[in-house]
């Protein structure tokens, strides 16, 4: 090479950031939050309505057994949503299986969606404000796939794992709050 030869640029020097956390997805920062917010909101609740009593765990499905029809499937559709939207989560995209589970993916969140509109009780006999995740998944689940039609991957990629984080985990993580349905399944003062 002459003095005159440009060299070719090389990849960029890695330097080490300043903001150690910046590398964290934002689905990460979202379950570390709402877990944090359930230990605290869990504790309180156990301090407020049974100071100083021990939980144990447990395993009784008699309430489910009694519950009514909707609450049944809204369970068996989010525990089904649940393991699919993992299984979809963890594997390769585009796998043969994806499409096929990814559409069972969709039927069982909208059954679970769907369903939680005939079940009240959180906030007395009137909806919650967690009705409107319920609403926004029955609109974004057509979104979502409006997306992979288009060919829009990033979009639906973004779209269906907000819905996962956001309807199956944080969502499913507050059914755990001491004195609901699926606390009183799995754990007993």
């Amino acid at each position: 090479m002459t003095a005159s030869t440009p060299v070719p640029p090389g990849p960029a020097p890695r330097t080490v950031s300043s903001r150690p956390l910046a590398g964290i997805p934002g689905w990460m920062w979202t379950l570390a939050i709402a877990a944090a917010v359930f230990l605290v909101v869990s504790h309180l609740m156990m301090e407020t309505f049974a100071p100083g009593a021990e939980v144990r765990f447990r395993i009784d499905l008699s309430p489910l057994a009694a519950a009514p029809i909707f609450l049944k499937a809204h369970v068996a559709g989010a525990v089904g949503a649940f393991v699919v939207g993992l299984v979809l989560l963890s594997a390769r995209k585009g796998f043969g299986l994806h499409r096929t589970l990814g559409w069972t993916w969709v039927a069982l969140m909208a059954v679970t969606a769907g369903s939680s509109f005939f079940l009240t009780g959180l906030m007395g006999s009137s909806y919650s404000p967690i009705h409107l995740l319920s609403a926004w998944t029955l609109i974004g689940l057509p979104m979502g796939v409006a997306a992979v039609r288009r060919r829009d991957i990033a979009s639906h990629r973004k779209q269906m794992t907000g819905m996962f984080v956001g309807g199956m985990a944080v969502a499913g993580l507050f059914t755990f709050l001491p004195g609901r349905m699926m606390w009183s399944l799995f754990f007993t003062v």
